[in-house]
């Protein structure tokens, strides 16, 4: 996953300052040290290393500790700041044209994965409430348009092309076909090559010129690290770029390019893909992205994940928080909420976005791992599952054989059921004890 090295190079820096009660010169060079050699391993622009630093080291030298927070914190603190600010202070949201079709070009070198980006970016679109067409215009690379109408086909947004006609006319057909079969959004997936040359700049520029796109988004392939800010300066200074997608950034574990980009370009990173599915695309918010290299999570983008993957049924919602709320809590609402964390993805990755565990990493979590857990509750009678006191030896002894699995592994499931009841009834107390300051939300 991106930043891991970073992250983890980074709270051992930060652990040096464990216990000072005030910043001292010697102690802020000390750190500052190590987080310039955390981010030059992290493949980011040594002048951008550079400035970052000298800014961090300025706000840090001499000032004095928040009441809240110790010296640790407060360089945390700035760090963050920092980073955020480095990587564009908030998330950039797409341009539309004030025309009734917006376009948006995808652009960027061969191998980056502009074609599965381009289909990831109109699912988005779709689910956004937008009526987008994909319109093939890499007529060079072999099956490039094949497969643009297989992606295309999979998020269910329908596919122009003019097979080997020229590219700048086959786009601005497309725009006229879109304004025709009312489609507000036309992205354009162009050719790219292995390296920038004449003439691909001037079959990309010639297609600006037709269509005159609100968007024109460089597509950086995350892994190639330091060459990624070297590809993006030279589309912008031809293309005049408006936006940054970055792929793969859930395979590179440094993560440079991401940090360099925007302070390179002064052109913002717009989204991001995290992994190989064609839903796996968010919006890049810079300040989450700090707060998750700084190992503090990413509740929010979490929270996003739920919303937008797990149906919630309002009537049992209410019910599901009544029981919980009388450590009413069965193996059957168990069962039911692990399938519904299935659906935000890898457990690895949903973990990663809470706070405190960014060594989760360090742990292989194969994305199989609720199987056997759902096996073994499947296994039981609906009495068994209501009340679970009742799993005798013979019992369990049944369940385990019917479930594939073992004794010990049933045994195992009813103590995490029965932990996870004990921190239920504990919140439920507290939430009684502190009213005013937090409910438990009922619907």
């Amino acid at each position: 996953m991106a930043f891991e090295g970073l992250t983890q190079r980074l709270q051992q820096a930060f652990g040096k300052m464990r216990g000072k009660g005030k910043l001292t010169q010697e102690d802020v060079k000390l750190v500052m040290r190590e987080v310039r050699m955390a981010l030059l391993e992290a493949d980011v622009n040594y002048k951008v290393v550079k400035d970052f630093v000298k800014t961090c080291t300025e706000r840090c030298v001499g000032q004095e500790i928040l009441d809240s927070l110790s010296a640790q914190q407060q360089v945390v603190k700035i760090v963050n700041e920092e980073l955020t600010s480095l990587m564009g202070g908030s998330n950039a949201r797409l341009q539309y044209s004030s025309s009734p079709v917006s376009v948006f070009m995808l652009c960027g070198l061969q191998g980056a994965g502009k074609t599965t980006m381009s289909a990831k970016l109109a699912g988005w679109l779709k689910k956004d409430g937008k009526r987008p067409l994909l319109v093939g215009c890499d007529i060079y690379r072999p099956a490039a348009i094949k497969q643009l109408q297989v992606v295309g086909g999979q998020v269910g947004v329908p596919v122009f092309e003019r097979g080997t006609q020229d590219p700048v006319q086959t786009a601005r057909e497309a725009v006229e076909f879109a304004r025709s079969h009312q489609h507000d959004v036309v992205i354009l997936d162009t050719a790219g090559r292995l390296h920038i040359d004449e003439a691909l700049m001037d079959e990309l520029g010639r297609i600006c010129q037709s269509v005159r796109p609100s968007e024109i988004l460089l597509t950086i392939d995350a892994m190639t690290g330091q060459d990624a800010v070297n590809v993006a300066s030279a589309f912008n200074e031809k293309l005049e770029i408006t936006g940054v997608i970055l792929t793969k950034l859930d395979g590179d574990t440094r993560g440079g390019a991401a940090l360099s980009v925007r302070a390179v370009t002064g052109k913002p990173i717009k989204f991001a893909g995290t992994g190989e599915k064609l839903g796996d695309i968010e919006p890049f918010h810079p300040d989450r992205m700090a707060s998750r290299i700084l190992g503090m999570g990413d509740v929010m983008t979490l929270i996003e994940k739920a919303q937008e993957n797990i149906e919630i049924d309002p009537e049992q919602a209410t019910d599901l928080a009544r029981r919980m709320k009388n450590a009413d809590f069965t193996l059957d609402d168990f069962l039911s909420q692990m399938q519904q964390l299935k659906k935000m993805g890898p457990l690895s990755g949903v973990l990663k976005m809470l706070p405190g565990m960014s060594n989760i990493g360090d742990i292989d979590i194969p994305d199989d791992a609720m199987k056997k857990p759902e096996a073994i509750i499947r296994s039981m009678t609906p009495r068994e599952r209501r009340h679970p006191e009742v799993l005798n030896a013979s019992r369990r002894r049944r369940i385990a054989a019917g479930s594939g699995t073992t004794v010990q592994d049933v045994n195992q499931l009813i103590r995490q059921f029965e932990d996870a009841k004990k921190q239920m009834k504990m919140m439920m107390n507290q939430s009684r004890g502190k009213r005013g300051r937090f409910r438990f939300p009922m619907r």
